[in-house]
């Protein structure tokens, strides 16, 4: 289970307090147990901070604690705040990543059978879409949902979403893609063949939540390769 530590503190010293925290992720490389660190102000007093501090687990935390560098860093820290800083102990009980879920929704509802469901929920209006196969980007809900149609009128298809990493405002979606080839596509007719694609997209994600770009990469020879297309190029 994930473990989080809070530490509240006051000081009027944050540039030293954050030189030190420096320091410490310096002399600490290849041996901290901490994945992630997050330091907030108040806006209402800015002489208080606070610091949240994430690890796979409590053991792991009590890891990074019993190092001789982390120990020295703590005096050091109690040294610069106004008065004793306080530590709150969490275990992680809910974890949403919420940028991950609406991106898998996107490839969820994208292979939806039927009309296309409105997407106003998940791209922005302005959302700019990379595909190094067109010559133009999509830019627009109305460019993207052509784009999109076009592979639902060739396909039924759904996407596998084999991993999502999330950073700040990106997601990385490793995915496979298997369809049957039911219509029209890049003008081939229908020939009911199933076929299989992988790719990786990411997503940037605008303040209101929502997709606002795009950038995908796949293998979109290898899928021509599995209709035929390419069959006459090699005789």
């Amino acid at each position: 289970m994930t473990f989080v530590q809070l530490i509240d503190c006051r000081t009027s010293r944050f540039d030293e307090m954050d030189r030190l925290m420096d320091t410490w992720v310096e002399q600490t490389k290849g041996k901290r147990t901490a994945t992630h660190a997050v330091v907030g102000k108040d806006r209402s007093d800015s002489s208080h901070y606070v610091e949240i501090v994430e690890f796979p687990s409590y053991e792991e935390a009590m890891r990074n604690s019993n190092l001789p560098e982390t120990d020295k860093i703590f005096r050091d820290l109690v040294a610069l705040c106004d008065e004793m800083p306080t530590f709150t102990d969490l275990d992680v009980v809910r974890d949403e990543k919420l940028y991950a879920d609406t991106a898998r929704r996107f490839f969820e509802t994208v292979a939806l059978h039927g009309e296309l469901p409105p997407l106003d929920g998940l791209i922005a209006q302005d959302y700019h879409d990379h595909d190094p196969a067109r010559e133009q980007d999509a830019i627009g809900m109305d460019a993207m949902r052509r784009e999109v149609g076009m592979w639902r009128g060739g396909f039924d298809f759904a996407f596998s979403l084999e991993d999502q990493m999330a950073q700040d405002d990106r997601v990385c979606n490793r995915w496979v893609w298997r369809g049957t080839h039911k219509g029209d596509f890049m003008g081939l007719a229908g020939t009911g063949r199933q076929v299989t694609m992988t790719g990786t997209t990411i997503f940037r994600f605008n303040p209101d939540g929502k997709i606002a770009e795009g950038w995908w990469q796949y293998d979109r020879i290898g899928l021509m390769q599995q209709l035929g297309a390419l069959d006459t190029l090699e005789t």
